[in-house]
């Protein structure tokens, strides 16, 4: 995808004749299919709810347009504009745990092998209030 943006002198802030390309890396083919899926799932939920693509966009302030962006798997558009559609449909919750712990498997198969083998208790180490041999 690329988008010209003119250029500008730094000292007149006027725009010159020369264009400057952008242009946005592609993504992993692995990337752009759950991009991809996540448009089409938004995209199913709308359609669930019988709301018009009009309606929809309405509510969380975003152009048609972009609307059909998302749904398509855009990459471009802000995770923002994504989180508020799942807030719209009353799904934000499933973004908000996306990382959790419990989902994070090779984060926790890491920490656990940097777990210490051994803990060996030491004279200034007090003692557990809650063992059996304090109760």
């Amino acid at each position: 995808m690329k988008s010209h943006i003119p250029a500008t002198t730094a000292d007149t802030g006027q725009s010159n004749a020369t264009l400057v390309s952008k242009t946005r890396p592609p993504l992993p083919p692995h990337v752009a299919r759950a991009v991809t899926k996540l448009g089409a799932d938004l995209k199913d939920a709308r359609r669930r709810r019988r709301l018009p693509m009009r309606y929809a966009a309405d509510r969380v302030l975003i152009s048609r347009a972009t609307l059909h962006r998302v749904e398509r798997g855009d990459p471009g558009v802000s995770i923002g504009v994504y989180a508020a559609l799942l807030s719209s449909f009353g799904m934000l919750e499933r973004l908000e745990c996306l990382l959790d712990a419990p989902f994070d498997k090779r984060g926790l198969a890491q920490e656990r092998t940097r777990l210490p083998q051994r803990i060996h208790a030491s004279a200034t180490t007090p003692s557990d209030p809650d063992s059996p041999a304090n109760v």
